[in-house]
């Protein structure tokens, strides 16, 4: 029995981990990869679990954006607000399916592991200071509206870089990218998550059909309550954080990152970790 709560409490710690950093620049990959270490909460399962929680996630940027979704879909024909935004959308997604169809095996097995996070989180941060510098108020595209397919498909070769660099985040990879064509942040915030539908719901469908499994009550108990803590977490730090990017730097969230890869890094070298 005191397995059972203990197995209960690590799926909640994940899910609260999943919750906050999905959407937010700092990787949820590579925190979940990281605290599921520390906390012992890996294996077939684990995976498994990691996939359904992010489906919660997801689900909050539905209910939060669904107003603009549910208008996306009554103009849908050519010319019209909903098919250019679901066509930009597509048009970024083909990238990253390409590339991981190709190279998700392999990324998973040799990079699914703290070191290289810790490293992604570094070069992520590092690269986010450069870029918000740089290109954050040289932005011209104030509405999700005015993105061509150019940009879409410019911000879709970025996002690669969350697939081949776990930890670096495909939200960063996202802004990052629309920064430096010339979106503003909450346009391209707004881009991120639309982006993150089918990213995310393809990516997992995708693993989920990979790994065989049995449930025990135990398991199941965990999915409904680690989906169920991902929804409403992401619902709220969603809404937050796209008030807080309208007017404030994101420096402290590429901070953040890289204090966390270095210590993980310095941890790794003393073979703490």
């Amino acid at each position: 029995m005191d397995f059972d709560v203990f197995f209960i409490l690590k799926a909640i710690v994940i899910a609260i981990v999943e919750g906050i950093t999905e959407f937010l620049p700092i990787s949820s990959t590579g925190h979940m990869i990281l605290v599921g270490h520390f906390i012992g909460f890996e294996g077939s399962f684990e995976k498994l679990f990691e996939i359904v929680i992010q489906f919660g996630a997801i689900l909050a940027i539905v209910v939060l954006f669904k107003d603009k979704i549910f208008n996306s879909f009554k103009n849908l024909s050519p010319g019209e607000y909903g098919f250019k935004l679901w066509t930009n959308i597509f048009i970024a997604v083909i990238p990253a399916v390409v590339v991981g169809l190709f190279l998700h095996e392999k990324v998973t097995q040799t990079l699914m592991r703290p070191f290289p996070v810790a490293l992604s989180l570094v070069i992520g941060g590092l690269f986010m200071i450069y870029a918000e510098k740089k290109f954050r108020n040289k932005n011209k595209i104030l509405h999700i509206e005015d993105v061509s397919f150019k940009n879409a498909f410019f911000i879709g070769l970025f996002q690669i870089l969350a697939i081949l660099l776990p930890g670096f985040s495909r939200s960063a990879s996202t802004i990052i990218g629309s920064w430096i064509i010339g979106l503003s942040a909450v346009t391209g915030a707004e881009f991120a998550f639309f982006l993150a539908l089918p990213t995310v719901f393809g990516a997992s469908l995708y693993a989920l059909l990979n790994i065989g499994f049995v449930l025990s009550v135990k398991e199941i108990a965990a999915l409904i309550i680690g989906f169920s803590i991902s929804f409403l977490i992401a619902l709220v730090v969603v809404e937050q954080f796209v008030n807080y990017i309208k007017y404030q730097s994101l420096k402290g969230f590429a901070v953040y990152r890289i204090l966390l890869g270095l210590l993980i890094i310095i941890l790794h070298l003393f073979n703490i970790i």
